[in-house]
């Protein structure tokens, strides 16, 4: 499970970050992106040392300040279902890719009767 991934599945579910300087935000997950940057709504914010807190409608948490991110559990288990759905449509189609038209998907191949024109070829 790729955490981005879980990220983007958590989005409008409540979550709860803390940076590396010890501040905890506690709100509803709006937006990720690529690089981990988070937009919540309905925040909370908590002091590093716990005693003070702020309410904010809306805060933009950059990527590499987030120590850990605490995600609800029903959120993994979507993933999980999610990436378990998805393997197993990979897995229906077999070696080669397999395209809706019948045809493998590594290329043309070598030849046959139908190569197309006739180069090279001898008589």
């Amino acid at each position: 499970m790729l955490p981005l991934s879980l990220l983007h599945t958590a989005a409008g579910h409540p979550l709860l970050v803390e940076l590396k300087n010890g501040e905890t935000f506690n709100g509803h997950l709006v937006n990720c992106d690529n690089w981990m940057n988070l937009t919540l709504r309905e925040v909370i914010q908590t002091s590093p040392d716990g005693d003070r807190f702020w309410r904010l409608p809306e805060c933009y948490i950059r990527g590499n300040t987030i120590k850990y991110l605490n995600v609800p559990e029903e959120i993994v288990d979507m993933v999980k279902e999610d990436e378990s759905r998805a393997r197993s449509m990979r897995s229906n189609r077999g070696r080669g890719g397999g395209r809706e038209n019948g045809y493998g998907g590594r290329g043309r191949g070598r030849g046959g009767q139908n190569r197309g024109g006739n180069r090279g070829a001898r008589p």
